[in-house]
């Protein structure tokens, strides 16, 4: 019977950045059978001895917190306890310290505090939620970026992703024996980037099939046909070709990837 391996995260804020981190690292060990707990706002020694309760029965722990004092409890803790563990953020805060000799301001989740990058984040999370699939010329001038492509290649999802980050991203889907929308192409000429976005025949149809089963709409053949598909992928190719736009291929990217990729091509764009 293989072996479950407890490790314990700790954060003296929301506890994203070391779940994201647990969780990059964990994706490479897939044969390892992990046991993840998760204890946000460990600010006051009370929760770290709450969090840490169990420390005898974990492989490890993992913790991010500003506080020296609290930090200093949690390995004492977990070194009695005979437990490693590991700072997350000490190597990057020296790094940062090394810059110019400054000190960091050792105050919690000053990521998350409601700036002017906070509101335009808000912003662009109602843009893409109001307006998903908005075809106004008016609307697509506010973005950012427009994301271009034919259904089911995860326009949507990565619009609120980006959103997240603070970029307003409309899409507009590209549809079978219609013309390109007239405010689309308005857009464009304005200045605002768009991307195409495309996925393999084989992946489209797949997705496309469960969406139409999800649904109850199975009689909708012709929409996960791959033969419909592979025409609907080449009228989006020759558009695409036709106004210089840059593509992405999503089929085996997830919408984080995707959302890296666009970023990337924003910022090409800005630099030139």
């Amino acid at each position: 019977m293989p072996r479950t391996y407890r490790i314990i995260l700790l954060s003296d804020s929301t506890g994203e950045t070391v779940t994201s981190a647990a969780e990059a690292v964990a994706s490479q060990f897939p044969d390892m059978d992990l046991d993840i707990a998760m204890h946000p706002f460990v600010r006051t020694e009370a929760r770290v001895r709450e969090s840490l309760a169990l420390v005898e029965d974990a492989d490890l722990v993992i913790y991010t917190t500003m506080n020296p004092e609290i930090s200093a409890l949690v390995v004492d803790t977990c070194d009695y306890a005979g437990v490693p563990t590991v700072p997350l953020l000490d190597p990057v805060l020296q790094a940062f310290e090394n810059l110019e000799g400054k000190q960091p301001t050792g105050k919690p989740g000053r990521q998350y505090t409601v700036d002017r990058d906070y509101l335009e984040r808000v912003t662009a999370i109602d843009y893409a939620i109001r307006h998903d699939d908005g075809l106004s010329a008016e609307y697509l001038k506010q973005a950012d970026v427009i994301l271009v492509g034919v259904s089911r290649t995860s326009k949507t999802p990565t619009c609120i992703y980006l959103a997240y980050q603070g970029i307003r991203a409309a899409n507009v889907p590209l549809v079978p024996n219609q013309e390109v929308p007239e405010s689309l192409l308005e857009a464009m000429e304005s200045g605002v980037p768009a991307v195409g976005l495309i996925a393999s025949p084989t992946r489209l149809s797949q997705v496309r099939r469960h969406r139409l089963k999800a649904l109850g709409n199975p009689e909708l053949v012709d929409y996960a046909e791959t033969r419909e598909i592979q025409e609907e992928l080449t009228s989006a190719r020759l558009f695409f070709e036709k106004h210089g736009l840059p593509v992405i291929d999503v089929t085996r990217r997830s919408i984080e990837e995707t959302a890296a990729a666009v970023r990337g091509i924003l910022a090409e764009r800005k630099n030139r």
